[in-house]
């Protein structure tokens, strides 16, 4: 029996395409001998996917249990007609538009994002059928998909800076007596309102601090709701720490914030049905 592989590469290293661009790349087979076929498929896939990860359990179990997945695409082609495919390495291309221009206005494609309940994800499925005494091949590759921006709710917005100063009297959690007696207040600006490939900048200045400081880092937290019937549920979670500082900085120095979001984690604030 002869072994044969199959892969798929896509033209961008990045994997990131929009609706309205062709999603173009080559099948390649890779096969000792010669191999008949009775056609080679590409699928295109996307949904939106509720699902339970460790340590959530309760309310949300209910939710997502009842609510089956979203799918915002589902497309099939057919790539080859049934044929014979040569013995070596046989690249066979292709090119795809997600959003066709016959295609309702209405439809919606949600940009890519891995998030701790809610998962949203674009597959490309390659399929060598064969006879029933041949396995077929098939294989699959996840791209990224980003929103067109002519098709965006409201125009993308500058980078807006928000001042945030924090004091011990902000704080909800106990704090140590000789925070409360001797005082804690460190300033800034961080842009809250930016683009997925800009960072969020910023600067925090330590202004005074009773006690050493041991860690200045930015956390970047992730709340996912989801709404079904009269129920309600909202989680978040943590995507990623960055440290700004290390040690007992320097008081009065302002230290810059420069914070690059990791891609498929997060994703543009959104609403949806």
């Amino acid at each position: 029996m002869s072994s044969a592989a199959l892969e798929i590469k896509l033209s961008r290293p990045s994997r990131i395409y929009r609706p309205s661009e062709p999603l173009e790349g080559k099948i390649v087979v890779k096969s000792a001998s010669s191999i008949s076929h009775r056609g080679v498929r590409l699928a295109v896939n996307g949904s939106v996917i509720m699902q339970v990860r460790g340590g959530t359990a309760g309310l949300i179990e209910s939710i997502v249990g009842a609510v089956k997945p979203v799918v915002i695409v589902n497309r099939i082609i057919e790539v080859r007609p049934p044929g014979r495919i040569a013995s070596g390495t046989t690249e066979i291309p292709f090119s795809v538009t997600l959003k066709q221009s016959g295609d309702d206005n209405r439809e919606r494609f949600y940009e890519t994002c891995h998030g701790a309940n809610i998962n949203i994800q674009y597959l490309l499925t390659a399929d060598v059928t064969r006879g029933y005494l041949h396995k077929s091949l098939c294989t699959t590759m996840e791209f990224i998909l980003e929103t067109d921006k002519a098709e965006l709710l409201d125009q993308p917005a500058s980078p807006e800076m928000v001042i945030f100063y924090i004091t011990q009297d902000t704080q909800r959690h106990p704090l140590l007596p000789e925070l409360k007696s001797g005082g804690f207040r460190v300033t800034g600006k961080m842009s809250v309102q930016c683009a997925l490939s800009d960072p969020i900048s910023g600067e925090i200045i330590v202004e005074t601090s009773a006690v050493p400081i041991h860690s200045v880092d930015i956390h970047i937290l992730r709340i996912e709701s989801i709404l079904f019937g009269d129920k309600i549920v909202t989680e978040t979670s943590l995507v990623q720490t960055t440290q700004i500082a290390d040690g007992d900085v320097s008081r009065h120095m302002r230290l810059p914030i420069y914070v690059i979001l990791p891609r498929l984690l997060t994703c543009p604030t959104m609403l949806a049905g």
